[in-house]
């Protein structure tokens, strides 16, 4: 990887800046609240934001509760209950409820972290068993993936994601083309959890606490916000700043970036003032990978705003030694809390050692996994609302897809030719007869981003040369590297085009060794792209629109935009936005979004997609565009797991996307 990475922060910083801006005007609006009516107002307005960033709730279907068996223990029942939160959609969970106890309970509803024994997690059994023995009803169901529903037993064992995050991330990234929102998904199976909790005649609904740690504090986070029947709460190692995770490279799963959220000036801390003055303690670690700093300032700012609600004694903050994990002492913190909010006089000492039920135990499912079931999966609603965004489609050409294309993109505006600098020519070995020139022009794309405009000539160059014709080329990954072994057309000069964290542009920072990592710097980047409302993707068409403007600038208005795999499809978007490109081949391209819709599991990032996009339009429409105007050929497209399309399917799908006539090369 000889010269990658001449700008591995770049990015990095380019975001940190942007979500500082943020933070510091976010703080700003924070700052002007000064009396009770301020803080009714603001409180209003935050609320209103994140349901905007979570999207529309389903419609409330039958729960279809059923119970099936019951645990008896010392002080408590454990009862084992199924319900569907959506229609065909099982959820398994345990109700654990007090023994020699009258009723009305006050209640808890539990959240889990990213454990792969969902509600059988010991430190979450933990919390289950000592509340129900100081008089609280618990319960706490199993999170999509986790536990006993898991959503890809039905592939072979090669295809599954792994369970867990990664299959979060496979489900939320394939909804992401569709406006959706993992997020709400995994809160919306919080709000039938606690439908189905209050349901219960021995609850007082005017007492109901929320807990959870890890994955399960971001769930108790969002449900903070997204439900007002909540009357505490104590999220356990999630509650940070957006800043923090950020500049300490922690990359979060799908559910954990909500859209638009920084773009709408939220943070964290913005679910709890928008229930103030709610009682909620915050618990942390003090060795947590959610930084403590960004914990003790939202505990900061959430306690000047209870103070101006009359509540400064609501709201507290806990951090306990040790590393993540919902371990005795964070518990026990959450004990004296919840017994102090809601009026229970009950010892929060939980014995020791932890008496530990095995899955199987606690299992609802007479298999353990719902699978058994045959019930629906998130794939198959994620499916059945691509195949109806299709057939509502009308499919869009001309002014009408430009227009779509630069709006789902969030491509903002492009005046005049940008800066660009001229670096030290460095001479490459491309194959045993051909070492050209790389001339390198770092071109600026927006404030602290560049992308690099590679020249390759048989002369050095000191300025970006002039002329009419030229070919450009969009790399997967690397323009050098996929150069390398293959004689370059004898177009003089060659251009390519890198933007924004691919080849000499790729980031250093959250680096894990694999550009496809789960949570490498592609994703982060992409998903902070998500939460500010800029598409990653989008961004990086800016920076190849950029270079093309700068070429165009020196008189090349006939240009051959080639691409290959990621750059074919910001090759396929620019073709279609850019006046100078006059012809386009596709190497590798994705010939539909759709397509990763139809298929459980795929391979491209999510970097590649576009938020919404198939709301209102797909790439074929880019294509047949491009097809009609640009003169465009196709070669070797791949299909949604990154491999070569075989040739024997390859025209009845071209064919069923309205592309029978597109050309095809080698």
């Amino acid at each position: 990887m000889e010269h990658e990475y001449l700008y591995g922060h770049m990015v990095q910083e380019h975001y940190v800046e942007r979500v500082r801006r943020i933070a510091e005007e976010r703080a700003a609006e924070r700052a002007a609240v000064k009396t009770r009516e301020d803080l009714k107002t603001l409180s209003r307005s935050v609320h209103q934001r994140i349901l905007r960033c979570f999207g529309p709730k389903p419609e409330a279907t039958p729960l279809n509760v059923r119970t099936e068996g019951a645990v008896e223990r010392e002080g408590y029942t454990i009862e084992k209950l199924l319900f569907d939160s959506r229609p065909g959609f099982p959820v398994t969970a345990n109700l654990y409820l007090p023994k020699g106890q009258e009723p009305p309970f006050p209640a808890v509803l539990g959240t889990c972290g990213h454990s792969m024994a969902g509600k059988a997690e010991p430190l979450y059994q933990a919390f289950c068993r000592h509340l129900a023995r100081m008089g609280y009803a618990v319960l706490i169901y199993d999170p999509i993936s986790q536990g006993e529903r898991l959503q890809y037993l039905g592939l072979p064992r090669k295809r599954q994601p792994g369970a867990n995050t990664r299959d979060h991330n496979m489900m939320g990234n394939q909804m992401h083309l569709l406006g959706g929102y993992f997020g709400m998904w995994r809160g919306w199976d919080g709000i039938r959890a606690l439908d189905v909790l209050l349901d219960r005649p021995e609850i007082d609904r005017s007492r109901v606490g929320l807990t959870g740690n890890s994955g399960g504090g971001t769930m108790t986070t969002w449900l903070t916000g997204l439900d007002s029947r909540f009357t505490m709460a104590a999220p356990s190692c999630f509650v940070t700043r957006y800043l923090n995770n950020l500049e300490n490279e922690e990359s979060q799963d799908a559910e954990q970036v909500p859209p638009g959220l920084l773009a709408a000036g939220l943070d964290l801390a913005d679910f709890y003032v928008a229930r103030i003055p709610r009682p909620v303690i915050l618990l942390g670690k003090a060795n947590d990978f959610f930084d403590r700093r960004g914990l003790e300032d939202t505990y900061r700012e959430l306690r000047r705003l209870y103070k101006i609600a009359g509540a400064e004694e609501n709201v507290q903050l806990f951090i306990g030694p040790g590393d993540h994990g919902y371990h005795i002492e964070n518990r026990q913190a959450m004990y004296r809390f919840f017994n102090e909010m809601a009026g229970v006089d009950a010892d929060p000492t939980e014995p020791q050692p932890l008496k530990v039920e095995v899955p199987e135990t606690l299992n609802v499912t007479p298999r353990g996994q719902v699978h058994h079931l045959n019930p629906r999966t998130v794939f198959d609603f994620t499916r059945d609302r691509a195949n109806r965004a299709a057939d509502a489609r009308k499919g869009l050409a001309g002014a009408e897809l430009r227009e779509a294309v630069a709006r789902r993109l969030a491509l903002s505006d492009r005046d005049g030719p940008p800066h660009y600098r001229v670096l030290r020519t460095s001479w490459v070995k491309l194959t045993k007869t051909q070492r050209p020139a790389d001339n390198r022009f770092p071109v600026e794309t927006e404030p602290g981003i560049q992308a690099m405009l590679h020249a390759f000539s048989e002369q050095r160059m000191f300025q970006l040369p002039e002329g009419e014709t030229a070919t450009v080329y969009v790399p997967h990954l690397s323009a050098l590297q996929e150069f390398k072994g293959r004689k370059t057309p004898s177009a003089d000069p060659l251009f390519a085009v890198e933007p924004r964290g691919i080849g000499h542009m790729a980031a250093l920072t959250c680096h894990l060794g694999d550009f496809f990592a789960p949570y490498d710097s592609d994703f982060m980047y992409a998903t902070y792209g998500q939460m500010l409302d800029e598409p990653y993707s989008g961004r990086r068409m800016h920076d190849v629109l950029r270079a093309l403007d700068l070429l165009a600038s020196r008189g090349y208005t006939d240009v051959h935009l080639v691409g290959r795999g990621l750059g074919a499809l910001w090759a396929t978007f620019a073709g279609v936005l850019h006046d100078s490109v006059t012809a386009v081949t596709l190497h590798n391209g994705l010939l539909s979004y759709h397509e990763l819709t139809q298929t459980p599991v795929y391979k491209w990032p999510l970097s590649a997609m576009v938020f919404g996009v198939l709301e209102e339009f797909d790439l074929p429409d880019c294509l047949r565009e491009l097809a009609g105007n640009k003169r465009l050929t196709l070669v070797k497209p791949w299909d949604a797991d990154m491999r070569t399309w075989r040739k024997d399917r390859l025209p009845a799908h071209l064919e069923s996307l309205g592309l029978a006539g597109v050309k095809l090369g080698e």
